[in-house]
């Protein structure tokens, strides 16, 4: 298969002042395009280079898993994003929240508690587990597509995802990406296919 890196689903300023041009032009340009150019030069004429993406993460080791898997990671962190996002989800997004989590605000507390939670790099998710929506921390490179799990909804909390706008304040980050950019309907797209 071809991988390229696909373009952001926004323009690079425009999730400012909540995510700075600065920051998506190290972190897209540099971080994870520097993923996707060391996953295509690994798997370069190898039976890996004929997989899907999806394939791969779920059957790789070492860093062909590694690059993979932050390939996809970042991906999916663009699109659960928006300019002027954040707030309330609706219809079935909410419906699920509040029978899974209690209530918005309950999911939002869990949600900033899990990613300021996770010790030094990773990641935290939304994901619908056998019907259930849950949230989970990942390591590294780790990510849903190794369970069970679908993922509906994904924060990076690598320090380059946050710290030149908020230096060490990981929970800073965390509180406005959920109050301002989370893409709720990203969030339903993914549950729509998931259900």
């Amino acid at each position: 298969m071809k991988f390229e890196l696909d373009p952001l689903p926004f323009a690079k300023d425009a999730l400012a002042p909540v995510m700075s041009q600065e920051t998506l032009e190290y972190h897209y340009g540099k971080h994870h395009n520097g993923y996707m150019n060391k996953l295509k030069a690994a798997i370069a004429g190898t039976p890996e280079g004929e997989k899907s993406l999806e394939e791969i993460i779920k059957s790789a080791k070492g860093g062909v898993f590694n690059n993979a898997a932050q390939v996809f990671n970042h991906s999916f962190f663009w699109k659960s994003m928006k300019p002027n996002g954040g707030g309330d989800p609706t219809g079935d997004v909410l419906a699920m929240i509040n029978r899974d989590f209690g209530s918005v605000e309950a999911f939002r507390e869990a949600w900033q508690k899990a990613g300021a939670g996770q010790f030094g790099s990773g990641w935290v998710w939304l994901v619908l587990d056998n019907g259930t929506a849950k949230i989970v921390s990942t390591s590294n490179a780790g990510n849903p597509l190794t369970t069970s799990a679908t993922p509906l909804l994904t924060c990076d909390v690598w320090e380059h995802a946050y710290y030149i706008d908020y230096r060490n304040g990981r929970g800073g980050f965390l509180k406005a990406f959920t109050d301002k950019l989370i893409n709720w309907d990203f969030v339903a797209e993914n549950l729509s296919k998931a259900s």
